[in-house]
Order: C-alpha cells, then sequence, then structure tokens
C-alpha cells in the first residue's frame, strides 16, 4: 500500500480551542479541505485514489499543542490525539497518525505519549522544528528522545512556520516559501552536530521537505565542522544518513534526484503536504519521483520505504 506521510486534518473545534489559547495564526489552516466533514474525507479520498495513495499518516503540524501553559498543552495535545484516533478507528485502512504532545511540559508529553503510542495506537510523535524555542536537540526533550528510543518509534519533524526566528523573513512574506525549508535545515542540522541520531539509534527520525536545503548543504558542513563545532562525533553527511526525509518538493525534479543521491533513496519516504499540494499538485507529488529517480528507487520511495519506517504492513 502506497502510504504519505506529511498529511494533516484539523477540526475547527481543535483550532477553535488553539485561538482561545492565543493562538493567532490558525487561519491558514481552515478552509483548506482538510477538515473531518464527511464532504471533505469523501473529496479527500477521492483525491488520493486518483493518485494512488492508500494511506495517510496524520499529523496536526503546525498547530502542535506547545504552549507555556500546562493546562492549555495538555488540554490541547489530548483533544487532537482523540479526534485522531476517531478519525483512524472509522477509516483504519485510510489513516494512522503521529501523536501530539504538551510540550514543553516533558512529564505531561511523556504521560500522553504513552497514552497515544499504547492506548490510542499511534505510529509516533509529531513536533515542529522548535518547541517555544527550544531546539530539538535541548536537554530538556532528551527524556522524550529517550522514550521514543527505547521504543523503537518514530519522530516526525515538521516547520514551526515562525520563519526560522528571523524577521527577514517573517516580515517579508516568506514564512512558508522560504522560512519552513530553512526552519527544516536549522532543525536537522542541529540534530546531526548533536549527534542525535547515533545517541537514539532506535529512534526513527522523519525531516519534512527533504530535510531543506539539507541535500546542498552536507558537503560544506562535512568540511567546516571541525573547527565550528569540534564535538561532533562523525562527518555531518553520516549522521544525515542516519534519518529519513519526506518527498515534498512540489514536483521539483532536480531537488529529489539531490535529495537521492545525497541520503540514499532508501531514506526518501513519501509525503504530499495535503492539502498544500492538492489537485494536480497532489498526484504531481507521486509522479514526479518517477521522474526523478530510476525504477528501483521509485518504486522503493513510493511502496516500500515507508512502510518499512513505520512498521506498517503493505495492508496496512
Amino acid at each position: 500500500m502506497r502510504i504519505d506521510v506529511h498529511a494533516h486534518l484539523w477540526t475547527d473545534a481543535y483550532l477553535d480551542l488553539l485561538d482561545s489559547y492565543g493562538r493567532a495564526d490558525t487561519a491558514t489552516q481552515r478552509g483548506t479541505g482538510a477538515g473531518y466533514t464527511e464532504a471533505e474525507l469523501e473529496a479527500r479520498f477521492a483525491l488520493n485514489d486518483s493518485a494512488g495513495i492508500g494511506h495517510q499518516v496524520l499529523s496536526v503540524s503546525p498547530q502542535n499543542p506547545h504552549f507555556a501553559r500546562r493546562d492549555h498543552a495538555i488540554g490541547a495535545a489530548r483533544m487532537a490525539n482523540d479526534v485522531y484516533a476517531e478519525a483512524v478507528a472509522a477509516h483504519p485502512g485510510r489513516f494512522s497518525a503521529f501523536a501530539a504532545l504538551p510540550l514543553p511540559h516533558v512529564d505531561a508529553a511523556l504521560a500522553e505519549l504513552e497514552r497515544a503510542l499504547d492506548t490510542l495506537g499511534m505510529l509516533g510523535v509529531a513536533v515542529t522544528t522548535d518547541v517555544l524555542g527550544h531546539t530539538l536537540a535541548d536537554p530538556l526533550l532528551a527524556p522524550v528522545l529517550a522514550e521514543l528510543n527505547r521504543r523503537g518509534s518514530v519522530l516526525y519533524v515538521h516547520p514551526s512556520g515562525h520563519g526560522a526566528g528571523t524577521p527577514l523573513i517573517e516580515r517579508h512574506r516568506m514564512r512558508w516559501m522560504v522560512g519552513a525549508p530553512m526552519e527544516d535545515t536549522i532543525a536537522a542540522m542541529h540534530m546531526i552536530l548533536a549527534d542525535i541520531p547515533s545517541r537514539y539509534p532506535r529512534l526513527k527520525i522523519i525531516n519534512s521537505h527533504l530535510g531543506g536545503a539539507l541535500p546542498m548543504l552536507l558537503q560544506r558542513a562535512d568540511n567546516q565542522y571541525r573547527w565550528e563545532s569540534p564535538e561532533t562525533r562523525e562527518l555531518p553527511s553520516e549522521t544525515a544518513r542516519r534519518m529519513w526525509y519526506d518527498t515534498v518538493s512540489h514536483g521539483h525534479v532536480p531537488a529529489l534526484r539531490a535529495a537521492a543521491e545525497t541520503f540514499g533513496a532508501d531514506r526518501l519516504v513519501l509525503g504530499t503536504d495535503f492539502p498544500y499540494q492538492n489537485g494536480d499538485l497532489l498526484r504531481r507529488a507521486v509522479t514526479s519521483i518517477g521522474d526523478a529517480l530510476d525504477p528501483a528507487g521509485a518504486s522503493a520511495v513510493l511502496d516500500a520505504n515507508a512502510a518499512a519506517v513505520l512498521g506498517l504492513g503493505r495492508a496496512a
């Protein structure tokens, strides 16, 4: 079964809850066709069928329940996960899900991780590229990484949409065009330079959008890390190949080829970024892989890699 690891679903009730907690950026997720109404689901499934996609792994990113207030974070995380559990139970052939965690409250996040994976049956967790300014390599988050590593589970990383923390992006209408892939790049490099994949070898990390600019930067990083990050224990390119990358590239064949040549086709998993690639753009997210890679590589990316990383059989 062809599995799309980068797909979203939000209910108005969840987005309204985030708004009530002070979130001011939920408009981007509203009215996109990624809701939970019967009509939206029917349209989604018909589109997926037209693209040959049988199964999607849902994540609420970038609207993760990351709040400074503990009660807000917990309440939003439980709502998100309960909605996803309902969606998966109603459509088990169509959906699986990554859990949302009430970060940066690590004790609460560990409790919700246990509930989501053991009771609700989720495949792993989804986080944004930073958690209220904390990098994913911050020691604060180490207990969460350690628990996912113990379980051999998945950490799916998605941009936060905060312009990589720079007003040069945020104030100049580039939050998603430029900011999102920059956030992917920065988060991946944080984890690489901190040896996160080596320190947690059973943790399966999936980065969004081909890792941003990472395919173009790894040789530079290999050449320069010894004087800029001398405590890093291995070549950044070697650490990068310990992670996985979804194929969201907006159908850009040179980018897909660069990622496959840099990481190996075995490290790429199909992603569409539904609903932001919709209609012909979503279908192109699938067909571009065949245009970019040789038949063996394309077959692995489209039909095998995600199932292996996620532990899903072909009859997911």
